[in-house]
């Protein structure tokens, strides 16, 4: 670019003027023009009353966008903070309901272990070990299932198992590390059993499609057996693989046979087959002389 007398300028307009000597120089301007208003009011009169009807709006509305501005950036840092503080007040209530669900379950662990040792001691004369269920068949039921503990546990296969207040099943089947139990209400169990006030005896069937009405089936009682609903059933003396005295149940439902010689009913069990988390093996197995 050329100017007065030929002289070359160069000039780059991607050269930005920086906004501190913008603010500088306008600063200065409005210092000169504040002492020249003292020092000639009456002539800078005209100018003020027009400078100050051009600037004052300009300076309430920056005023007004300044506190926009300002509002906005504390309403953004209190909206952070609760932000903040929410994920935090989250990760509190997260850690709370995991300590309550550990809690929880440490409390039914507790009262399943107790359990079992009441169990232990009815049954003391027989020396048992604990186990934890690890698997079942499909199905609501724990009519079959897997156990932790085999054959380097001193398991053996037609050991009673017992648990939650009563009889199991029985173990059919044994690994080095786990074991198998067919339990009373699986359709291919038969329990040879008796009534604990009378000793008259009975057969307990397991029944999958009747344990959905939470009973199984007791037939083969004579007819002249003097029971009454609500009496206790238990594993017979004379059973060939069920140690004698267990507790299966309770009858309910007696009916006289169509053959007028025996009788039938229903028995509900003492085991909740429905939840089954620990069991005990009695590591004494019947023998038949």
């Amino acid at each position: 670019m050329y100017l007065f007398g030929g002289i070359k300028l160069k000039f780059d307009y991607r050269d930005e003027i920086k906004p501190k000597y913008i603010l500088f120089s306008l600063s200065g301007l409005c210092l000169v023009l504040i002492i020249l208003s003292f020092a000639f009011e009456g002539l800078f009169t005209p100018l003020k009353s027009g400078f100050s009807f051009i600037v004052t709006p300009i300076t309430r509305g920056m005023n007004k966008f300044g506190f926009y501005l300002y509002e906005k950036n504390e309403n953004m840092k209190e909206f952070n903070s609760v932000k903040d503080e929410n994920e935090s007040l989250k990760e509190q209530i997260a850690e709370l309901q995991n300590q309550n669900a550990l809690s929880v379950q440490d409390q039914n662990e507790l009262a399943q272990l107790r359990e079992l040792y009441q169990l232990d001691q009815q049954y003391s004369q027989y020396e048992t070990v604990g186990a934890r269920v690890i698997s079942k068949d499909s199905g609501n039921w724990y009519s079959t299932f897997t156990i932790d503990k085999g054959s380097d546990d001193g398991i053996e296969v037609d050991m009673n198992v017992i648990g939650d207040g009563g009889l199991v099943g029985i173990v059919y089947d044994v690994n080095k590390s786990s074991a198998k139990v067919r339990s009373i209400i699986d359709d291919e169990s038969n329990v040879s059993a008796q009534f604990a006030s009378t000793s008259d005896k009975c057969i307990v069937k397991g029944s999958l499609t009747l344990l959905n009405d939470g009973v199984v089936q007791v037939f083969d009682i004579y007819k002249s057996a003097e029971i009454n609903e609500g009496d206790m059933v238990v594993t017979s003396n004379i059973s060939s693989k069920f140690l004698p005295g267990i507790l299966i149940g309770y009858v309910k439902n007696i009916e006289d046979d169509s053959n007028n010689l025996t009788k039938s009913a229903y028995l509900t069990p003492v085991v909740d087959f429905a939840h089954l988390d620990t069991v005990l093996i009695i590591k004494q197995k019947k023998e038949i002389e």
